[in-house]
C-alpha cells in the first residue's frame, strides 16, 4: 500500500487536546502552516497563504507530545496524510473536508528556537497504568498529569556525566572542538 508522506513546518494553533481512548493515548491539535517568499520590489518578505492541518499522534508520541509542545510552538511534523473527503450534493462530485496528519514524528523547529532532549523510560510500569483502561469512553487528560498519575520518569543522557560531557566538549567552561 503506498502513502503520502509529508513533513509540514509551522506553528501549533490550538492548544494540544490529550485522551486516552481504546488503542492507547492520542493527541490532537491543528498546524498553522503558512508560505513565506522574498518581494524583491519592495525587498520584505511577505507571507503567502495559510494551510490549517489537524495533526494526530498516537501512543509513545502522543506522550511526548502532551508534555513537550504548546499553544504557539514553532514545530516540525512528518507523517502520513489523509485527506477528508465528503459528498458535495450533486453528480457525484465531492468536497474536501479537511487534511490530517497521522504523525509517525514531530519535534520543535529548531531553526527558531532552542529546545533540551529527555530521554522518558517506558519501562516503569507506573507510566502505563491506566492506558488503554478508559472503557467505553474516552477519558480527558488534558496538558497536565491527572490526579493519581505517575509524573513520567526520565532516563539520564548517556552523556550525562560531567566528565564525559567535559569530554566531548559539551560543558560551558570548555569550546567544543573544531569539526574538519
Amino acid at each position: 500500500m503506498n502513502e503520502t508522506l509529508v513533513t509540514v513546518v509551522g506553528n501549533v494553533a490550538t492548544t494540544p487536546v490529550s485522551r486516552v481512548t481504546a488503542n492507547g493515548p492520542m493527541v490532537r491539535f491543528r498546524l498553522a502552516s503558512t508560505a513565506r517568499y522574498y518581494d524583491r520590489t519592495t525587498g520584505d518578505w511577505r507571507s503567502g497563504h495559510t494551510n490549517f492541518l489537524t495533526v494526530f499522534a498516537w501512543r509513545g508520541l502522543a506522550e511526548n507530545v502532551t508534555s513537550s509542545v504548546a499553544l504557539g510552538d514553532p514545530v516540525v511534523v512528518q507523517g502520513r496524510l489523509k485527506v477528508k473527503q465528503q459528498d458535495a450534493g450533486g453528480a457525484g462530485s465531492q468536497g474536501t473536508l479537511g487534511v490530517d496528519i497521522e504523525a509517525v514524528a514531530l519535534g520543535h523547529d529548531l531553526s527558531r528556537g532552542t529546545a533540551a532532549f529527555r530521554r522518558v523510560s517506558r519501562a516503569n510500569p507506573a507510566l502505563t497504568a491506566g492506558v488503554g483502561d478508559a472503557g467505553a469512553g474516552d477519558v480527558e487528560v488534558g496538558g497536565a498529569v491527572a490526579a493519581g498519575e505517575a509524573e513520567p520518569q526520565f532516563e539520564p543522557d548517556p552523556r550525562g556525566d560531567a566528565e564525559s560531557a567535559a569530554r566531548d566538549g559539551f560543558l560551558p567552561d570548555r569550546e567544543p572542538e573544531p569539526a574538519f
